[in-house]
């Protein structure tokens, strides 16, 4: 395997109204805390904030993309939501490869999404299992 221990993964995407309105048609999840501005207001977070879950779909981007010149299959992901995701935030989601297992082609990374002002969003751990 030509991935080693410490190598890291990292995109960024502007959390746009579209992007938040398109995920909710995908998941089926119109929980009006993502959608209505006039209800988000009455929140404690005092706008709309972006699904969790986009979030994981932003590290599933980033595992994708750093190993599609491989096969793998995603076994595993912990996800701990630290912060809101508000519209207009830019996340930055890295991985860092922290153990491999070379007998069973598992990589085990560190994932975190950030937004710009250094915020940490969510943080989480993943698996994926490269094939041969």
């Amino acid at each position: 395997m030509d991935i080693k221990i410490g190598d890291t993964f990292s995109t960024s995407r502007l959390v746009t109204d579209e992007i938040i309105r398109k995920f909710a048609e995908v998941s089926g999840d119109h929980n009006p805390i993502h959608l209505d501005e006039e209800f988000a207001k009455t929140t404690r977070f005092g706008k709309r904030i972006a699904h969790g879950m986009l979030s994981g779909a932003f590290i599933s981007a980033v595992l994708g993309n750093e190993f599609k010149d491989r096969k793998i299959v995603y076994l595993t992901q912990t996800m701990q939501f630290t912060a809101p995701v508000f519209i207009d935030d830019t996340v930055t989601t890295a991985a860092k490869v922290t153990n491999i297992r070379e007998d069973k082609g598992i990589v085990t990374l560190e994932t975190i999404c950030t937004n710009q002002h250094g915020v940490t969003l969510v943080k989480g751990e993943a698996a994926v299992m490269v094939l041969p």
